[in-house]
């Protein structure tokens, strides 16, 4: 069939692909220097300043907040897919490196201690993700060195790093004046940055940043070989055998699910709300107290997921997070931690284990007696990053004993709604496959709109996914707006390409209009909004609070009462068949 999606006119980004991946061919260091010209003339809609000389604050951020903190001192990045490769190659001593994490973006990642940090990637999608990420992190360090190198400012502030100073107002007007920025966007980077607010703008007044990248090994084999081992540890893990199961597959986040099935949070309301008043925490304080007075129309619940986060990570709370981890047994859910590929952590939930005076009021529906004699799971990853999620729902599709349904929970960028909206697309545009999937999406507006508290559900949307949140541009937008796809995200078009190959005897087509309203298992794709790049009034490069939780978990109730209502009657019509 012929497309209806016309074409985007992004040939600079298509430049900027080619740029990079060919010149990862190499077995050499690549510099990121030779990048910036290509992604400069990209315009991306997340670093519009690229190529002027003022500082684009909100690239930065974002970029600063998808790298880990040691990358003040990286000098070298090595992508692989696996540990082998590098053992094999020029890193035997892999193993006794510092695994180390950027508080954005799930990656595993490794640093030597002096200038070289691993990171393994799960599929094309990471190096896409990877190379613009650390392209834009080296121009904007770039753009502070030449505004602070030579200054006062670099004494000061190697005086408050060594503690002999603090930062004061007499530095930040000084940093403001330098730096070109406001007292706001100045706090914005001292937020983002937190702790490493001082040894960052040190290390950037010290230095030029010059990165340089390799790439080890990362053939379509070696994507294929590190899900094939993430499956078959999950599956050695468990003890349920998820070959002769059917299976509700989510791919959500690890903890509104647990949340929702084990009420953990909510049995231990009197003692979060003793760690509230002693917390000596003004925002949490106030933020309760409206919920008491119902100043702002918030959700009980989620508050006190929100609460016991933050609580679990105190002395006291440990020992209660213990406890939930062991509720989670009880419960028939098994917590399983990625270890040497994929980044991406695993549930598998027993329908029949679940306790159902433990579950959160919004997902209590009727019939719950009936699971009891369920054979089904509920398989819920943490969410990959875009192609990984094709791979990924391959390998399942493969594994289990039958697939049930497909239910995504993911965050995206929205050209017409605010930040907390969700958006039920039922048309999904793949730049990776160049198709345009079209489904039946299993949930509506009247799903997730009672449990939505501030934002707003828009269904009959068309989305759009992405190469990589760099990849776009104005133009690029814009094209597609025009045709009606408001809902840009990562992950929803390579999963729908591995639907397709769970229902159809080839491999997934190019460049087609492809119906997947045959599939025999249930498709449902909700993503909330965490971006709005045509007002650039907010964006991903800070991230959500308390606020952001409402839209995950109105759509996690809707997902998981889905899927309940769905096998409550499926073991009720199994009943009585056996009755007649």
């Amino acid at each position: 069939m012929e497309r209806t999606v016309p074409s985007t006119g992004s040939e600079e980004i298509e430049l900027y692909q080619r740029t990079y991946y060919s010149l990862l061919r190499t077995t050499d260091e690549v510099q990121i220097r030779s990048l910036v010209e290509s992604h400069a003339r990209m315009q991306s809609a997340l670093h519009v300043k690229a190529g002027e000389s003022e500082i684009d604050l909100d690239a930065l951020i974002y970029a600063s907040l998808r790298l880990p903190p040691c990358i003040l001192q990286v000098r070298l990045v090595v992508m692989t897919p696996s540990e082998r490769a590098l053992k094999e190659g020029d890193y035997p001593d892999i193993g006794t490196w510092r695994p180390v994490s950027a508080p954005g973006r799930r990656r595993r990642m490794r640093f030597d201690g002096k200038e070289t940090l691993a990171a393994f990637i799960a599929s094309r999608s990471d190096i896409d993700d990877l190379i613009p990420t650390l392209t834009a992190y080296q121009i904007e360090w770039n753009k502070v060195h030449l505004r602070l190198h030579n200054t006062s400012v670099v004494d000061r502030l190697a005086a408050c790093a060594e503690g002999k100073q603090q930062v004061d107002e007499p530095l930040r007007e000084e940093l403001c004046r330098l730096l070109e920025l406001s007292r706001q966007d100045l706090a914005r980077l001292e937020a983002a940055w937190g702790g490493q607010f001082v040894p960052t703008l040190l290390a950037m007044a010290r230095r030029r940043k010059r990165f340089a990248v390799r790439l080890l090994s990362g053939s379509y084999v070696d994507y294929r070989r590190a899900t094939r081992h993430w499956w078959q540890h999950i599956t050695e893990t468990v003890p349920t055998p998820l070959s002769q199961r059917p299976v509700y597959f989510v791919s959500s986040n690890t903890h509104s699910l647990v949340n929702l099935l084990t009420g953990c949070a909510l049995r231990r309301k009197e003692e979060l709300l003793r760690f509230i008043e002693e917390s000596g925490d003004p925002a949490l304080q106030a933020e309760y107290r409206a919920i008491q007075e119902e100043e702002v129309p918030s959700s009980r619940e989620n508050f006190l997921y929100y609460v016991m986060k933050k609580y679990a990570r105190t002395p006291e709370g440990r020992s209660v997070a213990r406890a939930c981890k062991e509720e989670m047994r009880t419960a028939g859910i098994w917590h399983v931690e990625s270890l040497h590929h994929l980044d991406v952590d695993a549930q598998v939930i027993e329908l029949c284990a679940i306790r159902p005076e433990w579950l959160d009021p919004r997902v209590r529906v009727d019939g719950l007696e009936y699971l009891r004699d369920s054979d089904a799971v509920i398989l819920n990853i943490d969410y990959p990053l875009g192609l990984a999620a094709y791979r990924i729902l391959v390998e399942v599709a493969t594994g289990v004993g039958r697939l049930e349904g497909l239910y995504v929970l993911g965050k995206a960028a929205t050209l017409n709604g605010r930040v907390g909206d969700v958006m039920i697309p039922n048309v999904i545009h793949d730049e990776h496959s160049q198709n345009t999937y079209l489904f039946p999406n299993a949930f509506t507006a009247a799903d997730v709109r009672p449990y939505l508290m501030y934002g707003t559900v828009l269904d009959n949307q068309k989305a759009i996914s992405v190469r990589g949140t760099f990849l776009q541009n104005r133009q690029y937008m814009d094209v597609f707006y025009r045709e009606g796809f408001t809902d840009i995200e990562m992950e929803a078009g390579p999963y729908l390409s591995a639907v397709y190959e769970a229902i159809r005897p080839k491999r997934y087509p190019v460049d087609e209009i492809v119906n997947l309203y045959a599939a025999p298992f249930e498709i449902g794709i909700l993503h909330y909004a965490s971006d709005t790049p045509f007002t650039r009034a907010k964006t991903l490069a800070e991230p959500l609070s308390y606020f952001g939780m409402d839209a995950t978990y109105a759509c996690s109730v809707a997902i998981l009462r889905r899927i309940l209502e769905r096998e409550v009657a499926v073991v009720r019509d199994r009943v009585s068949v056996k009755r007649r």
